[in-house]
């Protein structure tokens, strides 16, 4: 079966490519590679360098989509503070991005797109665990255009009859997560800071708390919603461990010199209820990140000494 993943050189979506190449299906991508890098591209997937944002680029997108039976739209510029600064360049790339690539998959009768969420969506609250019928309150330009994107696949399902499925991811990590620049996530940004031998920097006093999801268990998520016969209608489905830690808990277990810094504008903490992804999917998380962690430190990619 023909499976395309936008983003499919990043950190989610190269995880996913080899998991769909692992399970036989013909795999393309599309990727600029503004973040995704080479070292993660599957020599056993068909890779196509555009930048889906333009609308230059829609016939070529066109003729990639042929015969596709799913999308996986994990394609965008993460993170929050980041597009705070540069809102313009971010609203450019995840806004057009998800109308062209949900336009094109309608235009080329795809089955079934699965879109990269984000629990930024609910911004911050004191009502956790955050339940999908929750009143999104995003806060930051991302968290705004990753809420509209749910918003778009949900109007095209009625609009236009596609199945779309909206993924709320929770503090990602795991194996090729970015360890540095302004996109990497606080495990990233820690053990690239162990690689480098300086101390773990944490925002504020670091009692934040957060639940973080390890990239096999997002995997696992994507490619069951692609197989429920329980969506397709534009549902909104967390996809979170359901556990939280604080921050500096995983600097504890990662170890180090901890050095606190000025807080950000983030929310205190965020925390899953994971009961709809159970109920339509099939799914729950299998790994932890304080295990995960122990694991981690035995690989060769970080040298504790």
């Amino acid at each position: 079966m023909k499976m395309l993943v936008t983003g499919g050189a990043g950190f989610i979506g190269s995880n996913l490519v080899d998991e769909l190449v692992k399970d036989g299906h013909e795999v393309h991508v599309i990727d600029n590679f503004s973040s995704g890098k080479k070292d993660n591209c599957n020599s056993s997937a068909f890779y196509h360098e555009l930048d889906i944002s333009d609308i230059k680029n829609l016939k070529k997108m066109k003729n990639i989509f042929e015969e596709v039976d799913t999308v996986f739209h994990c394609a965008a510029l993460a993170r929050v503070q980041p597009s705070i600064l540069n809102p313009v360049k971010y609203e450019k790339n995840n806004t057009l991005g998800i109308i062209n690539i949900l336009k094109t998959a309608v235009d080329m009768k795809v089955r079934r797109v699965i879109y990269s969420a984000s629990s930024s969506a609910y911004g911050p609250t004191e009502n956790l665990p955050s339940n999908e019928k929750d009143a999104p309150n995003p806060i930051s330009p991302y968290a705004n255009q990753k809420y509209y994107g749910e918003l778009c696949c949900k109007m095209f399902s009625a609009v236009y009859s596609i199945e779309t499925v909206s993924l709320r991811y929770f503090n990602v990590y795991g194996e090729r997560q970015i360890l540095g620049g302004a996109y990497a996530t606080v495990v990233g940004i820690f053990l690239k800071q162990i690689l480098d031998k300086k101390p773990l920097t944490i925002n504020g006093n670091g009692k934040q708390r957060r639940d973080f999801t390890y990239v096999g268990d997002v995997v696992r998520a994507n490619i069951l919603a692609s197989k429920s016969s329980k969506v397709g209608c534009g549902e909104v489905i967390n996809i979170g461990y359901g556990k939280n830690v604080s921050i500096n808990s995983i600097a504890d277990m990662i170890g180090g010199e901890k050095k606190y810094m000025d807080p950000v504008k983030e929310p205190f903490a965020n925390l899953a209820d994971i009961t709809k992804a159970k109920k339509l999917l099939g799914w729950e998380p299998l790994v932890g990140i304080m295990s995960w962690i122990k694991e981690y430190k035995i690989l060769k990619e970080i040298k504790y000494e």
